[in-house]
């Protein structure tokens, strides 16, 4: 088995890794915009290239960081491995999650400079709403589920499919198209674009993503049980996420 790569080269895959992930969700949105009226090929469109962004983006760099991309799933993976010290430190945590949060911040200024729309400039898309919030603890539960299901049952190396198949998925049977990623709800609030959130809606959003990962964790709990010692197949906890993006 290899050895894992330095603390700071794995936080700044996940600077990377968020920022495109957030890049693809804001430019395509804003492509979309430009290319149709119609809000539900807007949605398709945008919905698509966020699942061949994600997928390949864990593909890619998940043999690195892991692939998080996504706070909730930082820390998903601390708490199931923090017993038998097979899951993320606490100084990880501490690295992963701000390079989660500015590299997405850092994504929707890139898409908004790609297509000359103004530079961090607050969202007025409006998301509050208790249906919306029920959405969000949906779709992140799920993320969760399938993320450390997939570790459970010896199928990591389906990770960035599944992962990316499920956002695809979410965007359409949830209320909120699945942002379920603190970090990218954050990063959205920087673009008054199709995938935006306007500032006043983002902690209810997040809220909603922490009572996710509680509810999908204990999915897992229930659903899988604990690890078994010959269990080393660990899924390059995505991303996802991702996370992934109303539209």
């Amino acid at each position: 088995m290899s050895l894992p790569a330095p603390l700071g080269r794995r936080a700044a895959v996940e600077f990377v890794g968020t920022g495109a992930l957030v890049a693809t969700a804001v430019g395509s949105g804003i492509q979309a915009t430009k290319l149709s009226q119609d809000i539900g090929v807007q949605l398709l469109a945008n919905s698509l290239a966020t699942v061949f962004g994600l997928g390949t983006l864990i593909l890619l760099l998940g043999p690195v960081s892991g692939a998080h991309f996504n706070p909730v799933v930082t820390l998903a993976a601390w708490w199931t491995g923090r017993r038998d010290g097979d899951g993320p430190a606490l100084r990880e945590i501490v690295a992963y999650v701000p390079a989660q949060v500015a590299g997405a911040i850092g994504g929707a200024v890139l898409a908004d400079a790609m297509f000359a729309e103004p530079l961090a400039h607050w969202s007025t898309h409006d998301r509050w709403a208790p249906h919306l919030w029920l959405g969000e603890v949906v779709a992140t539960a799920g993320l969760i589920l399938l993320v450390l299901g997939l570790a459970r049952a010896g199928r990591a190396h389906f990770a960035p499919a599944a992962v990316a198949s499920y956002i695809g998925a979410a965007y359409w049977f949830t209320s909120s198209t699945s942002f379920a990623n603190p970090a990218v709800t954050v990063g959205r609030a920087f673009t008054d674009t199709f995938a935006g959130i306007a500032p006043a809606s983002v902690l209810p959003f997040i809220a909603a993503q922490l009572v996710g990962l509680v509810v999908g964790l204990a999915l897992v709990a229930v659903l899988f049980g604990r690890p078994t010692p010959a269990a080393d197949d660990v899924v390059p906890p995505q991303a996802a996420h991702l996370a992934a993006a109303d539209r």
